[in-house]
């Protein structure tokens, strides 16, 4: 009889701590780390601004604005103090990019971009918005352009940049 209470006594022990290792209850750790950048000051643009396209690319910029202000591909762009921001609109809430996120082709318009190389002409805002995918599609400033398209030498701004996203347009 004592052989049988032991026995029932280990096997429930046993039971109890098997159950025991089935049932542990899980703890887990969120760490959240968040830095804040600032936004850039306002950009106040009373009506669409008329915009060149920045020849070899089909980055457009708009020559009226006193700060470096880009359009490509539906998105307008703004470097700051290091930083890089996208707006939907030009007068639009500008939000943080991560270097990685800022396309190349912004980061990599040439220092010269406001030099507007003659016989260039405004395009309006409203063009630019409604025909950016078109144009780029069919190759239009390749054919329409004029002699800065074409050439055989490449520029520096053509060569992929080891400091891109960085904010070098005089932020």
């Amino acid at each position: 009889m004592k052989k049988a209470i032991f026995i029932m006594l280990l096997t429930g022990t046993t039971l109890l701590a098997f159950m025991g290792f089935l049932n542990r209850g899980s703890a887990g750790v969120n760490v959240n780390v968040g830095i804040s950048v600032p936004p850039p000051p306002p950009l106040v643009i009373p009506a669409p601004p008329p915009m060149f396209v920045i020849p070899r690319t089909y980055v457009y910029f708009a020559p009226e604005v006193d700060v470096d202000v880009f359009y490509y591909q539906g998105y307008w762009y703004r470097p700051h103090h290091g930083h890089w921001y996208r707006s939907k609109t030009y007068n639009g809430k500008w939000v943080y990019l991560s270097p990685k996120s800022v396309p190349r082709a912004v980061v990599n318009v040439p220092p010269d971009f406001r030099h507007v190389p003659s016989g260039h002409r405004h395009i309006p805002y409203q063009d630019v918005r409604k025909n950016w995918k078109t144009w780029e599609k069919n190759k239009h400033w390749e054919k329409h352009g004029g002699k800065e398209w074409h050439g055989e030498a490449k520029r520096n701004h053509d060569r992929p940049d080891p400091d891109r996203g960085r904010g070098r347009h005089g932020d």
